[in-house]
């Protein structure tokens, strides 16, 4: 009982995890922690989480991975074996002719609990994989998200711009119809409207390809339509670098999966090291006996004369080949030493995305608050007096067309910085495997 008590404990554990593991991924799917101030990104999201065939796999290869707990948990099965005498050997109660035994192999003492720990980081380390890919999609989703919400905005701007230029090509025929203006300043104003015209186009391509995209990680059809998306705010967030490592390292999954599988190399180290020790084998056995029927047993009985016999064995198994062993040691170990760089190298990794992405945000930010305080009003106001010195005659065609393509350059910069700010936010989600503090809408 010393082989099966600790084996049915962990078989009986291991088979409750599939169950458990489910409710987990339900839950973690349920409440996924992530920034998403709009209403429609995070329903992408959660239809993300839902369909994405990739998340689907590997939650299937994770169940996979746990279906694999009771195969090594459990003992090697039994052998019946049975055995007929062709001459039947003599004993003193009678011939022996039949003998039918059943033998069962254990493991040495703790080997199968080993196992199952094993095969238990292993399931545990492809559920972190399932849950970075989770995180992998988010991203994502709200990377073609945002570029698709710059794209609208850039298309509703330069829609205002060639309304504009509609308006100043029909003040510069008036003008030129009454003497006061110049043919070149209607050729130069239809020929602005032109451009715009070609970047309207470009910007609807553009849409049409970023919709497909992120049609297709929701695993839609590509050429269903999506809603226009408005303006989007950005959060102040607090960016401190540690931090920021320090929650990274707690949740970052590369890194939680890293570690199991550290785990895992320390478990097959020891499991490999229970192969020089030997496997019990414990058996029984019945035989069949025949009586004497011969002249002298008639007359004298012996005892117990053709009474069956039932035996019991115990063997063990001789772990000879010691280097066999040894180099099963040594491979657990380098796999070990293996997994432990991998954890440096994620750690490294992760730090260095965490530090690029603080860089870029501090940079965007005061980008956006230049564009915000300083640049749009400027641009604004230059076209305004540009306006009225076109009205007073002052100034030409040229010059207002000047003021308003500066105008429009700042707003479609202001909005490509407002979709990079969200882009790197989104990021740094995915550098520290979770949201990012303190949040501020």
């Amino acid at each position: 009982m010393r082989f099966a008590l600790p084996t049915m404990f962990v078989v009986a554990f291991a088979l409750a995890q599939p169950g458990w593991v489910r409710a987990a991924q339900d839950a973690a799917r349920a409440a996924q922690e992530f920034y998403a101030a709009e209403s429609a990104l995070r329903e992408y999201v959660l239809e993300a989480l839902e369909h994405n065939p990739s998340i689907a796999a590997l939650a299937a290869r994770h169940r996979a991975t746990l279906e694999r707990v009771p195969q090594v948990q459990a003992l090697p099965d039994p052998v019946l074996g049975f055995a007929q005498a062709l001459r039947s050997v003599e004993t003193r109660v009678g011939p022996q002719w039949q003998t039918v035994s059943l033998s069962q192999a254990f493991p040495w003492f703790g080997t199968l609990d080993l196992r199952g720990q094993v095969a238990l980081r292993e399931a545990a380390a492809t559920y972190q994989l399932y849950q970075a890919r989770q995180r992998e999609v988010i991203a994502r989703v709200k990377a073609a998200f945002y570029d698709l919400a710059y794209v609208d905005s850039a298309i509703d701007i330069s829609e205002e711009e060639r309304l504009m230029l509609e308006h100043y090509e029909q003040l510069a025929q008036a003008r030129y119809a009454t003497g006061q203006g110049l043919q070149q300043a209607v050729i130069k104003t239809q020929a602005e409207i032109t451009k715009v015209v070609d970047r309207l186009q470009i910007l609807h391509q553009q849409r049409t390809s970023l919709a497909a995209r992120l049609n297709t990680l929701l695993t839609r059809p590509p050429h269903q339509g999506l809603a226009p998306i408005g303006h989007l705010d950005i959060p102040d967030v607090e960016l401190d670098l540690e931090e920021l490592y320090a929650i990274g390292n707690q949740h970052r999954q590369e890194l939680q999966a890293a570690r199991e599988l550290i785990e895992r190399g320390e478990r097959s180290i020891e499991l490999a090291e229970k192969e020089f020790w030997p496997d019990v084998t414990i058996g029984a056995a019945f035989v069949n006996v025949g009586g004497r029927g011969d002249l002298a047993a008639g007359q004298a009985p012996p005892p117990d004369n053709g009474k069956n016999v039932l035996n019991l064995s115990v063997g063990l198994t001789i772990p000879l080949r010691r280097e066999k062993y040894r180099a099963g040691v040594r491979e657990a170990a380098e796999i070990l030493v293996a997994e432990r760089q991998t954890l440096k190298s994620a750690r490294d990794e992760m730090e260095f995305a965490i530090r690029d992405q603080v860089i870029r945000l501090e940079t965007l930010r005061e980008q956006v608050t230049l564009f915000e305080q300083v640049l749009l009003p400027q641009a604004e106001e230059a076209l305004r007096s540009t306006e009225a010195a076109y009205e007073t005659g002052q100034l030409g065609t040229l010059d207002l067309l000047d003021s308003e393509r500066v105008l429009l350059e700042v707003r479609l910069m202001h909005e490509r910085h407002y979709a990079d700010y969200l882009v790197a936010l989104t990021n740094l989600e995915r550098a520290i495997g979770t949201t990012f503090p303190r949040t501020e809408e």
